[in-house]
Parts: C-alpha cells; sequence; structure tokens
C-alpha cells in the first residue's frame, strides 16, 4: 500500500505504467481523483494568471479561488491514495476464510463493510468535482481572458472526475447491506449529469468567446 499512498511522488510515467499493469490498484477510482486534481490545478493556474493592477477588482475573489483550488487538489490526490486503501481492504476481505458458518458470517460482514468504504473515496470525488466546477463558474467572468480555455479543461477534468467516480461508487453498492449507506452514497451521486451540464455551459461559453 505504501508506493500507492504517494500517487503525486510519481512521475507521470510511473503511475501510467501502474495503472496500465494487471494490478488491482490504481484503477478507476485513482483516475477519477488525479481527474479531480488536474481540474483544480488548472483553475489555480488561471487565477494565478488573474494578478495585478488590471485585476484589483477581484483580488479578494481571485485570492479566494487560488486557495480553495489548492485545497481541492490537494483534497484530490488524498482521495486517490484512499481509494487505494480501500480497494486493498476489499480484496483483503475477500481472502478471509470461509471453511465454516461462522467464518462465512464473518466474511460476508467484511466484505459488505469494505465496499462501503471502497465507495466512499469515489463519493467525496464528486464532492471534489461539484465544487472545481461551481469556482470554474465564478471565475471565468473575471479571469484573465488569456487563459479562459483552462477554464473549459479544468471543467471538463472535473466532469470526468465525476462521471468516473459515480460508476466506482456504483459498482460497490450492490454489496452494501445498509440501507442508509446505500442512500446516502446514492446521493452523492444524484447531481452528477447536472454537473456534467454546468461543464458544457462553461466550455460552450468559453469556445463562444474564443469565435467572436
Amino acid at each position: 500500500m505504501h508506493d500507492q499512498a504517494r500517487i503525486q511522488d510519481e512521475t507521470v510515467g510511473g503511475y501510467l505504467d501502474r495503472l496500465a499493469a494487471r494490478l488491482p490498484a490504481p484503477g478507476g477510482g485513482a483516475a477519477a481523483a488525479l481527474h479531480a486534481a488536474q481540474g483544480a490545478a488548472l483553475l489555480g493556474m488561471v487565477a494565478r494568471y488573474t494578478t495585478g493592477e488590471k485585476y484589483a477588482a477581484q483580488a479578494e475573489a481571485v485570492a479566494r479561488i487560488t486557495a480553495e483550488s489548492d485545497e481541492l487538489r490537494g483534497a484530490a490526490l488524498d482521495l486517490a491514495a484512499a481509494d487505494a486503501a480501500a480497494f486493498t481492504a476489499v480484496t483483503d476481505a475477500y481472502a478471509l476464510p470461509r471453511g465454516d458458518d461462522g467464518e462465512k458470517a464473518a466474511r460476508s460482514a467484511a466484505i459488505a463493510a469494505a465496499l462501503a468504504g471502497a465507495a466512499r473515496p469515489p463519493a467525496d470525488v464528486i464532492g471534489v468535482a461539484r465544487r472545481i466546477i461551481a469556482l470554474a463558474e465564478e471565475l471565468l467572468p473575471i479571469g484573465n481572458p488569456n487563459v479562459a480555455s483552462d477554464v473549459a479543461a479544468a471543467a471538463e477534468a472535473a466532469r470526468a472526475a465525476a462521471a468516473t467516480a459515480r460508476v466506482n461508487v456504483e459498482i460497490n453498492l450492490a454489496g452494501v447491506k445498509s440501507p442508509a449507506t446505500r442512500a446516502a452514497l446514492t446521493a452523492a451521486t444524484s447531481d452528477v449529469d447536472p454537473l456534467a451540464a454546468r461543464a458544457t455551459a462553461l466550455t460552450s461559453a468559453v469556445r463562444q468567446s474564443l469565435a467572436r
């Protein structure tokens, strides 16, 4: 697990090699989190290009967006590590003995708990994506127009993060026994389609501005 806990310390090539390998992790959950991290990083870059006397009136908002995008980038990277750890817990639960009824019951309970845990990091990634899109909507009208395309790129990265994370929540739901946990995880995915529509609107606005 240690080599998966610090994806941010890997080279891009090294991470992609592991993603392509026949290994249980990293997988789609980590990919979703890294989509979100890239979206947050892009917003941070646009905000840092929106400084100086020309943007003095927006300085307070831009400073807040810069700080929040940095926070979201870190949160997304932490979720990539959490996803790897949660998936390891699932594989460990499936490996438990099942020689008698007691062991079978314990194994079943451990699997259900592990699957619920595995659904939580991607559910939280959707929350990060939601905040990225909201920041992109705030930044686009006030940001440096020379890097407006990067706001669209951030929105599209957040869209990919949310859609990918939703699938990773849903694949674990079937094994979650607690109705309350199932309901909470389902609720976490409920606005992915509206988030995608908001990302589309942001990209459309940028493209229209570039066509003028």
